[in-house]
């Protein structure tokens, strides 16, 4: 095969020069040039240890660049930007469409055939995912894998869902200033992204129903050995795309979006896999509504108990078979004749995939699920005419169709200040909003939707509330949280109205929200609404010109591609 990478020269005017003087400089690296005649393969190197969840990936990278080398291409790593949650201002979403463009313009800009993406935490994925369906050449994903399993006398630990139920517990005084900080160095204890079934781990799940990454590969830990061999196959594997020419946008079509839901319910993943798969089927021109998610997970048993919503962390689900033995579970309901990059299909590779008897506990079977719908709903109403989202089995059984008062919050800054004062006057049944929180608003939309618990009630035993926001909730948080609420309140959405004291009723098996207050007075309040300065230069200012609503996915409105004609 001769490269293809020999068309991308860099512009001088004159192609000749430009060739004669890529020769040059490339023999610092080392080869022939008729090494370049081979497939040469880019490795996107997100390696950071200011992102602790990729500080791991060296090793990796050179395992790809193994079976890069054994299947006959040429590798060559470069750098794109690297988001991780904890060391990220104010938030990695308002950076997650930059990340996808870097990944997007880098992969198209140099003379490569193909790329590896190597990612993990959890916006990293889903960008890389993005740039790599608009650039559309070869391509393969590969993550960096959860943690090992915390432990604290005998109790598994897991970030950072047990980050937020002990710091809870830290504020309602249950735990000593000495059991927290007992507990916070265990919490996060090998290299790694978060290892329940939060944002990181359900986007790699996702990755694999989307058909974008080998199978068993989301699940296997980041200290496992078995995760140098997945990158080595991962390595060949990408030669193999690249001398065939199969893109990504011949695998993830519309059919395996569909997969990737059903996959993301089944699992109980988290709720920002709804944005990110919007908008990654956005940039293929492919229209996901937040109606289809709610359709699939009315019809999608929840059968992996994995914490939030369950009891297991993914060491646990390795052991039971990870995402292979979930989508086998599921065959019957899954568009099975759909291509992957093992350049066969999901049916031929889910053949002789079992789940044994012993983890039965971990992954339940189709006919006998944990629940018998999907682990997101999808709600409607006055208050969200555009739709929000809530994890119902991450939330109080008696909170999921309740009446309560409103008591208002009109951004992070505020919610901050006055949660814990002593004079807010706020009690159980009331149910929490936070405005201004969103895409537009925030900027970037930031996890801050599991707003806390007032410590006033805390003390009292209160654990959980509704709480309603226009931002985005961690996927390893829990409780009932209604979240993504669109239109959002910067743009003028019904949840910038809100007053405390106004009524609010949820109703999630009707999937129903509603603000009772009269159209009247909701137009007379919208008279009054001002829309918030933003940003005036920079990419913040770029990002709050352009950033779509939720449940568009929060792309740029710029990079989406031309819709597809349905095909369902």
């Amino acid at each position: 095969m001769k490269s293809e990478n020999n068309k991308k020269l860099t512009s001088y005017g004159d192609p000749g020069f430009s060739e004669f003087i890529r020769q040059a400089f490339n023999r610092h690296l080392g080869f022939d040039q008729e090494d370049f005649k081979k497939p040469v393969i880019g490795i996107c190197n997100t390696k950071s240890e200011i992102n602790r969840c990729h500080t791991h990936i060296g090793p990796l990278i050179e395992a790809v660049k193994k079976g890069v080398l054994m299947a006959g291409g040429i590798p060559l790593e470069f750098p794109t930007i690297s988001l991780g949650e904890i060391n990220t201002s104010p938030t990695t979403m308002l950076y997650r469409n930059l990340a996808a463009m870097d990944t997007e313009e880098m992969i198209r800009a140099q003379p490569i055939d193909g790329v590896v993406l190597v990612g993990g935490c959890d916006k990293v994925t889903p960008s890389q995912l993005m740039g790599a369906a608009s650039a559309d050449i070869p391509s393969i994903m590969i993550t960096g894998g959860p943690m090992n399993n915390g432990e604290y006398e005998g109790r598994t630990l897991g970030a950072c869902s047990d980050c937020r139920f002990f710091w809870q517990e830290f504020r309602g005084g249950s735990i000593s200033e000495q059991e927290k900080d007992a507990i916070n160095k265990e919490l996060a204890p090998t290299a790694g992204h978060c290892m329940v079934m939060g944002s990181a781990s359900t986007m790699a799940v996702c990755a694999e129903a989307l058909g974008m990454m080998l199978p068993g590969g989301a699940a296997i830990p980041a200290t496992h050995n078995r995760r140098l061999k997945h990158a080595m196959d991962t390595g060949k594997k990408i030669v193999e795309l690249t001398i065939k020419g199969i893109k990504p946008s011949q695998i993830m079509t519309e059919n395996t979006f569909d997969n990737a839901i059903r996959a993301l319910m089944a699992v109980g993943g988290s709720t920002n896999a709804v944005i990110h798969l919007i908008a990654i089927a956005g940039r293929l021109g492919i229209k996901l509504p937040l109606e289809r998610f709610d359709q699939l997970s009315r019809t999608t048993p929840f059968i992996a108990n994995l914490r939030p919503a369950g009891k297991y962390q993914m060491e646990d689900f390795y052991k039971a078979g990870g995402a292979p033995a979930v989508l086998k579970e599921l065959e019957s309901i899954l568009n099975v004749y759909e291509l992957t990059v093992t350049g066969t299909t999901l049916k031929e590779n889910l053949e002789g995939v079992t789940v044994s008897n012993v983890y039965r506990d971990i992954i339940y079977p189709f006919e006998q699920p944990l629940h018998k719908e999907g682990g997101i709903a999808v709600l409607k109403g006055n208050l969200a005419p555009n739709g929000a989202v809530i994890k119902p089995k991450a939330a109080s059984k008696e909170l999921l169709h309740h009446r309560g008062r409103a008591v208002v919050f009109s951004s992070t800054q505020e919610l901050e200040k006055l949660i814990d004062d002593p004079s807010l006057d706020v009690q159980a049944d009331d149910i929490l909003v936070l405005q201004n929180a969103g895409p537009v608003g925030a900027p970037g939309m930031p996890e801050a939707g599991m707003l806390p618990i007032p410590q006033s009630l805390l003390k009292k035993g209160v654990r959980d509330m509704i709480r309603i926001s226009d931002a985005r909730m961690s996927g390893t948080a829990f409780g009932t949280v209604i979240l993504h609420v669109a239109p959002e309140s910067a743009v003028g959405g019904p949840i910038g109205l809100i007053k405390t004291g106004d009524l609010i009723e949820v109703d999630v098996e009707a999937r129903r929200i509603q603000l009772l207050v009269s159209d009247e007075e909701l137009a007379n309040r919208k008279q009054q609404w001002s829309p918030p300065v933003i940003a005036q230069r920079g990419y913040a200012h770029i990002y709050q010109k352009h950033v779509m609503q939720a449940d568009e996915g929060c792309d740029f409105d710029f990079l989406l591609a031309p819709q597809k004609e349905k095909v369902r």
